[in-house]
């Protein structure tokens, strides 16, 4: 072989090597996945909370991170089925999907085994569910990103990762039992409780606040009563507060 004819062939060679890493560049910038949602890229690192109240019927889940737009993530509750919270490496559809297992009648502990059984990524997930009867289930991963825990306890649970600690959650927990009031305010009540006992290690971006129940939406066309959400801000809990304070002077809580 001539050494014209080598040089070509390994021209040839690189000229198509890089038309694959060209294709491949091509191919991720039209919309795949520029990471694993394995990855701490993808990971929803939260505090939250998920609640029922007895009294009033209405379910709710109130949450914080340094995310940004925590609130188009993690939280979903519907009126008379369910409250959940889905974190950590997320998985979207456990909101939708658990809805659907609680309004077959199944309790948030079954609801959270279905899930989890059919997730081969499981072990990265975080997910805190209630049901309509103030059942409680929350589930952590074994790979989640320390710390990261749970506290499941009548009417509610309490979970986060990548936190200062485990005081975060009991915190949490501690002042939803002793709150009183609204379960709206006492969910913000338990977040501002969360955020002073370190909250995300990482620091503070982002905060919402989701309350459900029926007929009690806008104009009473749906259960959303409550749904306020801070997307930016370095001091996210306390702009939420300021914000549902407005949204509760705009709609008054209907008659009971």
């Amino acid at each position: 072989m001539t050494r014209r004819r080598r040089h070509a062939i390994i021209l040839g060679m690189l000229a198509r090597g890089f038309a694959v890493l060209l294709s491949c560049f091509v191919c991720a910038c039209a919309g795949s996945p520029p990471h694993d949602d394995a990855s701490p890229l993808g990971t929803v690192a939260t505090f939250s909370i998920v609640a029922f109240d007895p009294d009033t019927q209405e379910l709710g889940v109130a949450v914080a991170s340094r995310v940004v737009g925590v609130g188009a993530v993690v939280p979903y509750a519907k009126a008379g089925v369910g409250a959940i919270a889905t974190q950590a490496s997320a998985n979207p559809r456990y909101g939708p999907d658990a809805l659907a297992l609680l309004a077959e009648g199944k309790s948030a502990e079954e609801t959270v085994a279905t899930l989890t059984a059919a997730d081969a990524r499981r072990d990265r997930r975080q997910i805190g569910v209630v049901d309509a009867q103030g059942r409680a289930f929350t589930f952590t991963g074994e790979r989640c990103m320390a710390w990261a825990g749970g506290i499941a306890g009548e009417n509610f649970c309490a979970q986060g990762n990548i936190l200062a600690g485990d005081a975060v959650v009991s915190a949490m927990a501690d002042a939803f039992r002793s709150g009183t009031g609204l379960l709206e305010e006492r969910l913000l009540l338990a977040l501002k409780a969360g955020d002073d006992a370190g909250g995300d290690q990482r620091g503070k971006q982002s905060a919402a606040l989701l309350v459900v129940r029926e007929g009690w939406g806008y104009a009473g066309g749906n259960d959303r009563y409550r749904d306020v959400r801070v997307d930016d801000h370095e001091a996210p809990i306390a702009e939420l507060e300021r914000v549902l304070a407005l949204h509760q002077a705009m709609f008054r809580r209907p008659r009971d």
